[in-house]
């Protein structure tokens, strides 16, 4: 199975060579993630993928992580900050548009979904919202190891200063998680060469009949 090499060949790289990662491939990785699982399938969260080296050099300042500087692009995962009536509203929009199903058929979905979403908090929603954003970038992680894009999950950043720096600040949407791609300066990451550390299965799965 080739994705179970791909995945012992990635690790989170600490220092990325000057390499860009091609266009295509980057649409590539931003597709499948954006076709990743997603709770009702509403996807409350965006992506902002930045390629500009002034600007990554802004966001890293102050922060541990030298990737979000050194990377060819920093996706940045949004999560919305509430789930607003016409966040449902546009989400059935587009699913009686996609599925060409008249938006009365599915009243009932959208009523079970507002019942659901509506009456929770924005701090409960905010919190489901970053966990879809997470099955993202678990998806974002995998597609770079296919396609032997280096990739690094990064949470050490000041997400008030990238929500401000980024525009995101009245878009109802917060910064929660980062992904850096590039590849990996093999001559200057100690950890490149060294063999991935996993327990064993035995250990981590427990098969219960």
């Amino acid at each position: 199975m080739k994705l179970i090499e791909d995945l012992k060949w990635r690790y989170a790289t600490k220092k990325f060579s000057n390499k860009r990662v091609e266009e295509g491939d980057l649409e590539k990785i931003i597709e499948a993630i954006n076709l990743s699982a997603s709770s009702v399938g509403i996807q409350p969260y965006r992506l902002v993928i930045i390629e500009s080296p002034c600007l990554k050099k802004n966001l890293a300042e102050g922060s541990f992580n030298s990737q979000i500087a050194e990377a060819s692009h920093l996706l940045v995962f949004a999560a919305f900050a509430s789930i607003r009536k016409e966040d449902i509203d546009d989400y059935i929009g587009l699913m009686s548009e996609t599925r060409d199903t008249p938006i009365e058929d599915l009243a009932d979905f959208k009523n079970s979904i507002s019942t659901y979403l509506l009456a929770r908090t924005d701090s409960d929603n905010f919190i489901w919202s970053t966990k879809q954003a997470y099955i993202g970038l678990g998806t974002g992680l995998i597609a770079a190891a296919d396609l032997k894009i280096d990739a690094t999950p990064m949470e050490g950043f000041d997400a008030a200063k990238f929500d401000k720096l980024l525009g995101l600040e009245g878009k109802n949407l917060k910064s929660v998680v980062l992904l850096a791609l590039g590849y990996r300066d093999e001559h200057n990451d100690g950890l490149a060469k060294l063999k991935k550390v996993r327990i064993p299965k035995q250990e981590f799965a427990t098969m219960v009949n």
